[in-house]
């Protein structure tokens, strides 16, 4: 049986230029889960393992009729409320705004023969054999084509401001505007790669 990768399916999803470059995405379907606070806290590590869970869980149910897939990265959205803390720019949000006041929506992008029931069943599976109750927050989430501007940024998270600061140039060189959330796609396993070689794509929808 052949697994269908997305990522060679969607070649052009998980790939980026070390400088900035407008796109078009497409319509694409995800599990999710939403939180807030630190991504080195305890939510984000439980509610970031519910999500593979499932994840894996959908993989092996599909593997049984025929349908195999390759899990795919994650994937994130992050935000902050701008009523409470003003025009903070790009670049000066990942250290202006307190880390316990970042929400996020953690995403893996699902092959379109997954469907939105199939997610309920494995929620109830893995809930059933593993207790993991965080899972009834992981929830079915459709998105549109959109435009965007992204770049790839190498190196540790810390360091994604100076990246940051490229794209915020380019939109506002451009004249674009905000037209989404910011996402970022996490396309090396950081257990394993050093810091310096982390590769995250940095993706910000535009108008």
């Amino acid at each position: 049986m052949e697994k269908l990768d997305l990522k060679k399916r969607y070649a052009p999803y998980y790939s980026a230029a070390r400088q900035p470059e407008i796109r078009q995405i497409e319509a694409a379907r995800y599990i999710s889960i939403t939180g807030q606070g630190d991504p080195d806290g305890p939510e984000y590590a439980a509610k970031v393992q519910a999500l593979f869970t499932v994840a894996y869980s959908l993989k092996f149910a599909f593997k049984q009729e025929g349908q195999d897939f390759v899990v795919p990265r994650l994937e994130g959205c992050w935000w902050f409320d701008e009523d409470a803390y003003g025009s903070v720019t790009m670049e000066e949000a990942p250290t202006r705004i307190p880390r316990s006041e970042w929400h996020w929506r953690m995403m893996i992008r699902m092959p379109e023969f997954v469907h939105a029931a199939a997610l309920t069943v494995a929620i109830d599976e893995v809930i059933r054999k593993k207790a993991l109750e965080t899972a009834r927050s992981i929830a079915w989430l459709e998105t549109p084509p959109e435009k965007v501007v992204q770049m790839l940024h190498v190196g540790p998270f810390e360091r994604e401001p100076e990246s940051l600061r490229i794209l915020q140039q380019f939109i506002e060189q451009r004249g674009f505007k905000k037209a989404g959330l910011h996402h970022e796609i996490y396309l090396s396993d950081i257990r394993r790669a050093a810091p310096e070689s982390w590769r995250t794509i940095l993706r910000e929808p535009v108008s």
